[in-house]
């Protein structure tokens, strides 16, 4: 799978590309990562990106001449091409969810436009974007961390990537439900022991327990996901 990331700041991925089960998925040849400077596409001496926007208001906007000269300078960067799609991060998008993330680990060609300033310019998105991805209603920054989402929930998810696959079968979000409690050792910790049915060695007790357990979990916390 190939990630392309247009960005105002392009230093603040590598630490997060070249750690961890990212690097490991680059180091096998499941992903590679390419990261476009948008400020080298900007006009004159000072390299603006921005202007103000028709009809007054606070902040900058992205210019859609300048993303339209970064986009195109990613080889197949077409809105429409199959398996290519181009998404813009964007408080005003979709919300992000594990549906969202499977099917983006499928496409062979995923571009990210972070968005930046006040936002970007209409006709920039109607042209070029096949969809807006927000990961929270808050508003951020810029579009930066809500890549390093998208880039992280979906890399894993690369057949081949996780050196167990069985990992993802029971995960949060999985048949809508959050993943229940998990322990380790040691069996007694300040007075609380690890639960008698995990310890049973009986794996359709222990698949039954974990069942309830995971469905109690998200009648408490996210009883949205049981609608």
């Amino acid at each position: 799978m190939r990630i392309s990331i247009i960005t105002l700041f392009p230093e603040v991925f590598n630490p997060i590309l070249n750690a961890s089960i990212l690097k490991r998925a680059q180091a096998k040849g499941k992903v590679s990562f390419e990261l476009i400077n948008l400020r080298e596409f900007g006009e004159g001496r000072h390299k603006v990106v921005d202007d103000k926007p028709y009809g007054g208001g606070a902040g900058m906007i992205l210019k859609p001449d300048i993303l339209s000269k970064a986009l195109k300078s990613i080889t197949h960067a077409r809105k429409g091409t199959p398996f290519v799609r181009v998404v813009l991060t964007s408080a005003s998008g979709k919300p992000y969810n594990q549906e969202i993330a499977q099917n983006f680990s499928k496409i062979n060609h995923l571009i990210i436009v972070c968005g930046h300033y006040e936002g970007i310019d209409q006709r920039f998105i109607d042209k070029y974007i096949d969809e807006e991805i927000s990961i929270g209603d808050y508003v951020l920054t810029g579009g930066e961390i809500p890549a390093m989402v998208i880039v992280d929930s979906i890399t894993r998810l690369i057949p081949g990537v996780l050196e167990k696959p069985e990992a993802i079968i029971n995960e949060s979000f999985t048949e809508n439900l959050l993943e229940g409690p998990q322990y380790t050792r040691p069996e007694d910790f300040d007075s609380q022991k690890v639960p008698e049915v995990l310890l049973s060695g009986n794996h359709a007790e222990i698949e039954k327990w974990r069942k309830q357990k995971s469905l109690e979990k998200t009648r408490k916390v996210r009883p949205d996901l049981l609608k």
